[in-house]
């Protein structure tokens, strides 16, 4: 039976006086090539929005049919959201972690209302940030704000990776995403790196 996100860890917050509860995960963490992208969502305290967003969940387990329906929907029943981006340079400066963390609060400083609580995945703690918040294990399994951050972020980051697929043609990006898949791998042979390629990520195995 597939995981089904519920507002299990937002309902307590905001019964105790925490309105603007901010779901966060992250897509692109591992792949060759291309940023990786960090979504950010305030969802109301609604508890219909099970139902209004009814099949969402962890973006890995939706087909792309379903994440497409459900993005818009996403969008428009949030009090806020935001996706924030670190490119292939930022990552390969700084480290994946980092990197990840400064997508983040780009994500974050893309809403228009400041959050109370955090709720983000597990590999996505933000220490540097003076807020309360709560790194759950499978959080996009489990909470319904983090799997909503986790449609946006994957969609946001799929509709770029189409983009410069056109720019950097050959590679096969608007297929694979930029993950490390048997023909990406032949393709930076042949081709070599491109300027979104990530320079310190291990290309063949």
């Amino acid at each position: 039976m597939r995981p089904t996100p519920d507002l299990t860890f937002e309902s307590p917050l905001w019964e105790g006086g925490l309105p603007h509860i901010a779901g966060l995960d992250e897509a692109g963490r591992g792949a060759l090539a291309g940023p990786v992208a960090v979504g950010a969502v305030i969802l109301p305290n609604d508890s219909t929005l099970s139902l209004t967003l009814g099949g969402l969940r962890d973006s890995k387990l939706m087909t792309p049919l379903e994440r497409s329906r459900l993005a818009p929907l996403i969008q428009a029943f949030a009090q806020t959201w935001g996706v924030g981006f670190a490119s292939a340079e930022e990552i390969d400066a700084l480290g994946i972690v980092s990197a990840t963390r400064l997508a983040a609060s780009r994500a974050l400083a893309a809403l228009t209302i400041f959050p109370d609580y955090l709720l983000t995945d597990f590999r996505l703690e933000l220490p540097e940030l003076d807020l309360p918040q709560s790194a759950i294990v499978k959080g996009d399994q489990r909470s319904l704000s983090i799997a909503a951050a986790s449609v946006l972020a994957k969609t946001s980051r799929d509709d770029l990776m189409r983009e410069l697929d056109v720019q950097y043609p050959g590679y096969g990006l608007g297929k694979h995403k930029g993950y490390g898949t048997q023909v990406h791998r032949a393709a930076i042979l042949r081709l070599g790196y491109s300027p979104i390629h990530r320079k310190t990520f291990k290309t063949i195995t």
